[in-house]
């Protein structure tokens, strides 16, 4: 999607209604390419969010907190919480019909400028003070663009001015009319020669105008009419040259698939917004909630991939080998047949060749020449009893492997479900604790405190406990729940250990269907319509012994199927405890 010049245009006037004056609080690094500000304005918390990604920059206001979702925060991250937390927006800009917006901040170290580039390929976030680059999103060396260095202490150069283009807002009907009578290209699209030729015509605005001139949005300049062209591009970039923004997105089945700070008649399904965040919100989707920890969580999750795939591929190797004994076999026939032939073999001689069976081939059996037949006969007997006894180890380190591809399972859920730094931390601290991370030993992702298990009090009184990963599974059932607790479980999958506290007393079935209902979204099978859960009393459950935290057996239970839900779907509201 074009972020176009008018749009930000509409952004400039929106964030000097709703952000100028007001005091950043916090800067948070959203991804690799993103920053966040929590700006207090007009007696209110308000998000800035700010995308230098290559695919789709962009920079609006979110409705909900920004989160950060890197573990460290970069070199601009740093400079960012230097010269930017604390300051003051004082005013918020772009330069005539660029694609470009500038946010000035009275800072802790003086006045510094947010200089946000949201153009595809080209984009970029800049720190500026007194037209010297801090520090930039993504660097730019003389070798990638000789006229626009963008590197720390260089100064800070906006795009080459627009020659070649005409202003959309004076343009004439003369000047539209050569526009086309100039074209010589047959292919060449109608919002094509708009989009070359006027300034701050993006490909979506350039189609609204052939439509609305009578055509089709994807007409063929050589049949277009100038003289609906340039009335239909007078009655759409009229109000927009007044700055009287109308806000909104084109939502079909598909989603929503464009955003516009005007009415859009080419495409069905446009529906006016309250503002351009707004519109561009539900265009992007917002990097909030659990989502907005992908990027830290892609380090642990490459780790657990490659953890599962090495144990997978060991489990598959020792139970081929509880079920192949050929090569023991061949060792003690090995054996067998020197001891059979010892008194054949010449001195010197390096290998014996035999059948064991007379059907079957023969075997082709090395000798060692430096010792005796006899000699050579035990050593491949003991090569079978060393074999042999190895296999009698396999169903040990088979039942080991599947423990340890069961927490694995269990880690990846846990990070799956992960909705905050310390939830992360611990997916980390327990593969370390296992042996299987594969960075430094006591490090964190983030640093973050240790998490703490869900409580929630229903309308009846009852209090349900729900843990999150292991540790919190190992704490909800064996330190929350007692004996005549009612436990639950995502039947055959990772997932949440659930309590309701009832000691014995009978459970409504409202409450029950609600705690089966959180069994069932915090576990792995989340995604499916229904999910059995099995229940228990706690009393029933068991740890396993010498598994990590959070790995049980049960029993006696019950089964029913429960629709996930989370406790927002189902109107529960946390009570800590």
């Amino acid at each position: 999607m074009y972020l176009d010049a008018f749009t930000i245009a509409a952004l400039v006037d929106e964030f000097m209604d709703t952000l100028v004056g007001g005091r950043i609080q916090d800067s948070v690094g959203v991804d690799e390419t993103s920053i966040g500000l929590e700006v207090y304005a007009n007696h209110r918390r308000q998000y800035l969010y700010m995308s230098a990604d290559h695919q789709q920059p962009r920079v609006h206001v979110l409705s909900e907190k920004v989160r950060r979702g890197v573990a460290k925060p970069s070199q601009l991250g740093l400079l960012f919480r230097r010269y930017v937390e604390g300051g003051k927006i004082s005013h918020i800009s772009q330069p005539a019909w660029e694609r470009i917006l500038e946010i000035e901040i009275d800072g802790p170290e003086g006045v510094v400028t947010i200089v946000i580039e949201p153009m595809e390929r080209r984009s970029n976030l800049l720190l500026v003070q007194e037209g010297i680059i801090l520090d930039c999103m993504r660097r730019v060396g003389a070798d990638e663009n000789r006229y626009r260095v963008s590197l720390p202490g260089k100064p800070y150069v906006p795009p080459p001015p627009q020659t070649d283009k005409l202003d959309p807002t004076r343009a004439t009907y003369d000047q539209v009319l050569n526009l086309f009578d100039t074209n010589d290209d047959p292919k060449k699209k109608s919002q094509q020669v708009l989009t070359a030729k006027l300034l701050g015509i993006s490909p979506l605005l350039g189609k609204e105008i052939v439509f609305r001139a009578g055509g089709s949005a994807d007409q063929k300049a050589e049949t277009a009419h100038p003289e609906a062209i340039f009335r239909a591009l007078r009655e759409v970039v009229s109000p927009l040259s007044r700055r009287e923004w109308q806000p909104g997105y084109v939502e079909t089945e598909r989603g929503v698939t464009a955003y516009s700070v005007y009415p859009i008649t080419h495409l069905d399904g446009w529906t006016a917004a309250e503002s351009v965040s707004e519109a561009m919100t539900r265009f992007y989707s917002a990097p909030v909630g659990e989502d907005a920890y992908n990027a830290g969580k892609n380090l642990i999750r490459e780790t657990l991939h490659e953890a599962k795939a090495k144990t997978s591929a060991r489990l598959a190797s020792l139970r081929r080998s509880m079920t192949d004994d050929r090569e023991r076999e061949t060792l003690r026939q090995s054996g067998e047949l020197i001891l059979a032939y010892q008194f054949t073999l010449q001195p010197g001689q390096a290998e014996l060749r035999a059948q064991y069976e007379p059907d079957q081939p023969e075997l082709v059996i090395a000798l060692d020449s430096s010792i005796t037949p006899l000699e050579n006969a035990q050593k491949y007997f003991d090569k079978y009893n060393r074999a042999k006894r190895a296999l009698d180890d396999v169903p040990r380190l088979i039942e080991e492997g599947e423990g340890e591809l069961a927490l694995l399972d269990q880690l990846e859920t846990d990070l799956d479900l992960a909705a905050n730094w310390g939830e992360i931390d611990e997916v980390q601290q327990a593969l370390q604790a296992a042996g299987l991370w594969r960075g430094k030993q006591g490090a964190k992702v983030s640093g973050a405190a240790k998490s703490a298990p869900m409580r929630f009090v229903t309308q009846d009184g009852f209090v349900i406990w729900v843990g999150r990963n292991s540790r919190q599974n190992e704490i909800v059932t064996f330190d929350k729940g007692s004996p005549y607790d009612t436990w639950l479980h995502a039947r055959g999958v990772p997932g949440s250990h659930v309590i309701i506290k009832n000691e014995g007393r009978p459970i409504p079935e409202d409450v029950l269907s609600a705690a089966a209902s959180l069994a069932a979204y915090y576990s792995a099978s989340r995604s499916e319509g229904r999910v059995i859960i099995d229940i228990t009393e706690r009393r029933s459950v068991r740890k396993i012994k010498g598994a990590a935290a959070g790995m049980v057996t049960y029993r006696d239970e019950v089964t029913r199927s429960a629709v996930p839900q989370n406790e927002h779907d189902l109107g529960l509201k946390s009570n800590k405890g």
